[in-house]
């Protein structure tokens, strides 16, 4: 019986689909050849507000120490003044890291943003460090002031032997809009957004913020950016809803490592998203071995980061500052790791600094 000219062109569909479902599976890139893509640092060390375990975090103490130690990336949180110029600092609150209270006390209560960029010079953002951390105070980061981009760009390029890059996160950018916009222009303006391939990674843009990371690639589509990774209000929907009071933990530390994504499929489709607003990593969080209060949800499972790897993404986890979780962080497939203590990440990854903590901050003047 001869075939019709309907069932000729059927069957090499039929045979094409049948390949095709049988096809072998693209491969994987390999992360370093991510990373070098982009000429970013693989494994990266990320100095985590500067090396801020052994200098008040986001001070120009902690920045050149971890410069000068030898870190890759110099990490921030950006906000706004309230008449505009962009500032370094993790919290909307000025009571944890600053004399807020004593210089401006009937205002001691109001965001960092309602204050003028000369009124947040005027706080002292190091002593705070020496009362929480005796141990490592010094009489030199009495008055240390908070930083502005412009600063930490100073402090980045003002060593001829290294140059560390940036790694810069939208803190909150809800509370500041059109700070995405802001930092293109400064960053052009100090020529530190890529005029080629080989520089891309100079700068990573980070944020937790879905809406901003769309903001981003608008602003910067060359810009190498990274999706933070979190559960719970503002990131991926936990599988419980018990809040920190009702779980009876002790502490957050522990609360956390009880919180995973709802399921895989609420864990892939972030990693989706990311890939498809421009992202080339993602930032997920990390349970540490410790605890203490940067230990969270673990999002960093072998499994996690076979998904990212999978999807082109690379994988640079926060914030790790021991070797015990430094190994677990790596055995697991991480590409970079944030980290407070960038002289112990240095020598884990056998690139150790001619140079100790304290010799860095004595050359520095501290």
């Amino acid at each position: 019986m001869p075939v019709t000219v309907a069932r000729r062109t059927l069957l090499p569909s039929l045979l094409l689909a049948m390949v095709g479902a049988h096809a072998a599976p693209e491969p994987i890139t390999p992360p370093a050849q991510i990373a070098s893509r982009y000429a970013i640092a693989h494994p990266a060390v990320i100095a985590h507000r500067g090396a801020s375990y052994d200098a008040p975090e986001s001070t120009a103490a902690a920045y050149k120490l971890a410069r000068d130690l030898g870190a890759d990336y110099l990490e921030m949180d950006l906000q706004r003044s309230q008449d505009g110029v962009l500032i370094a600092l993790h919290d909307n609150s000025l009571l944890r890291t600053t004399d807020v209270a004593n210089k401006f006390p009937e205002r001691k209560n109001q965001p960092a943003s309602a204050f003028t960029l000369a009124e947040l010079k005027t706080l002292d953002s190091g002593s705070w460090f020496n009362k929480a951390y005796p141990d490592r105070a010094r009489p030199s980061y009495v008055g240390l002031p908070i930083l502005t981009l412009d600063e930490i760009i100073d402090i980045a390029q003002s060593n001829p032997r290294h140059t560390p890059g940036l790694y810069i996160e939208t803190k909150e950018p809800q509370l500041f809009p059109g700070i995405e916009h802001d930092l293109k222009r400064t960053l052009t303006q100090r020529g530190w957004l890529p005029s080629q391939p080989d520089r891309q990674g100079r700068v990573i843009l980070q944020t937790f913020d879905k809406n901003s990371l769309q903001l981003l690639q608008k602003e910067m589509p060359d810009t190498p950016k990274v999706l933070l990774l979190w559960v719970g209000a503002g990131g991926m929907t936990p599988d419980k809803s018990v809040s920190f009071a009702q779980s009876g933990k002790k502490d957050k530390a522990a609360y956390y490592a009880t919180l995973h994504p709802n399921d895989k499929t609420e864990f892939t489709q972030w990693l989706d998203f990311a890939k498809l607003n421009g992202a080339i990593g993602i930032g997920p969080s990390a349970a540490l071995t410790h605890g203490g209060d940067q230990s969270y949800s673990d999002l960093i499972q072998p499994w996690m980061n076979t998904e990212a790897h999978e999807r082109g993404l690379l994988v640079h986890a926060y914030t790790l500052d021991e070797p015990v979780d430094f190994n677990k962080a790596m055995a697991a497939g991480v590409d970079g790791i944030f980290t407070n203590r960038t002289r112990e990440l240095l020598n884990y990854y056998q690139r150790p600094s001619p140079h100790t903590v304290k010799q860095v901050l004595q050359q520095n003047g501290y």
